[in-house]
């Protein structure tokens, strides 16, 4: 597909963080003539972008070939970080509907599959700086880890069954932007997170887990990465998709105008799970100790071979969700819509992290 024109382009969980700005990125090139936009809830207001239809697709569940057909290229983007009390229902999202993903878009006659992974697949690694050869069995524990692994088998199943596809993995680090800050907010940190706490400066010392070290990158960085992956014809394989500097304990503080203090793994754990047991906290216990674990990213295969470059660093990628949480904003889709009361009580009288997103 690189440099023709005429491209149909699938993309599952469009109306999320890094969908809507893929939806976004490849409404404006010319080289793409057809989006079609799958989600399990379509936007509800405004004009969809240039040269997109959104259908209603639960891809755990409903028939799929026919929205794949006469597609050049599907970006899988859909995934579920909720319930974590219930991890029977993001199985059923992620891992079989993934599956079920490739074996349409086989069936369908697609020639390329571009997934999106994460470095949340990777084997641990203790912040050691890795390629693309790392292992990805994430760790048994963490659902998140566990279903990201385990996609990457099912592709890897796929792949060899049909070599004639063009399969794509990309493995980005943590994904931000502005409009997806309270999004971030409801999956992470729960309805009890006051928004005036998150505006920098405001909080003056802030408890830091030993050993943080992540990546981060703005979600139009990370939809670029898969515009790159989805058109270029010789795009193969797993890329690693990450923007400098790592953010530590430092340049969190700096990010958060706020003096950093080490705290024992253990101790933030055992807050993390007391207030995950107790329904205060969406994100569980494994999911910090899979957070902590994670290698850092070398993404220089697809800058070097795809030619892609990220326009902003991940710690302003960071600051601009931060800011997003504090002012409660939102994006023009369910998943990404703005902080309000009324959703906050709905958050709590739901269960925190017992529900769906």
């Amino acid at each position: 597909m690189s440099g023709s024109g005429g491209s149909r382009i699938v993309v599952t969980g469009a109306t999320g963080n890094v969908g809507s700005a893929l939806v976004r990125l490849l409404a404006a090139d010319p080289r793409v003539d057809q989006i079609v936009g799958l989600a399990r809830r379509e936007p509800d207001a405004g004009e969809p972008p240039p040269k997109t239809t959104y259908v209603a697709v639960d891809v755990a569940e409903d028939p799929l070939e026919a929205h794949l057909a006469g597609a050049d290229a599907v970006v899988h983007l859909a995934w579920l970080f909720q319930p974590t009390h219930d991890p029977m229902t993001t199985w059923r999202a992620n891992a079989v509907g993934s599956a079920r993903v490739f074996d349409a878009a086989v069936a369908a006659g697609v020639p390329a599959i571009v997934h999106s992974s994460s470095v949340g697949a990777y084997s641990p690694g203790e912040g050691r700086t890795v390629d693309e050869s790392w292992p990805t069995h994430s760790t048994p524990m963490a659902a998140y880890g566990r279903e990201k692994a385990y996609v990457e088998r099912v592709l890897d199943a796929v792949e060899a069954r049909n070599p004639e596809l063009r399969a794509v993995r990309l493995r980005p680090g943590f994904i931000f932007q502005r409009t997806a800050g309270t999004s971030q907010r409801r999956l992470f940190a729960g309805p009890l997170l006051p928004r005036p706490l998150l505006r920098r400066g405001r909080v003056p010392v802030i408890p830091v887990p030993e050993g943080l070290r992540f990546q981060a990158l703005h979600s139009d960085d990370a939809a670029q990465a898969f515009l790159l992956a989805a058109l270029h014809d010789d795009a193969r394989g797993a890329y690693n998709v990450a923007s400098g500097p790592v953010i530590d304990a430092a340049v969190l503080g700096d990010v958060l105008g706020a003096r950093t203090v080490t705290v024992p793994r253990l101790v933030v754990r055992g807050a993390v799970a007391t207030g995950w047991h107790l329904r205060a906290l969406p994100a569980d216990p494994s999911l910090l100790d899979l957070f902590l674990s994670l290698p850092l990213l070398d993404d220089t295969r697809i800058r070097t071979e795809l030619g892609w470059t990220p326009t902003r660093s991940g710690p302003d990628a960071l600051r601009e969700a931060l800011d997003g949480m504090a002012e409660g904003v939102g994006g023009g889709t369910e998943p990404l819509a703005a902080d309000s009361v009324a959703g906050r009580a709905h958050e709590v009288v739901t269960g925190v992290g017992g529900t769906a997103s």
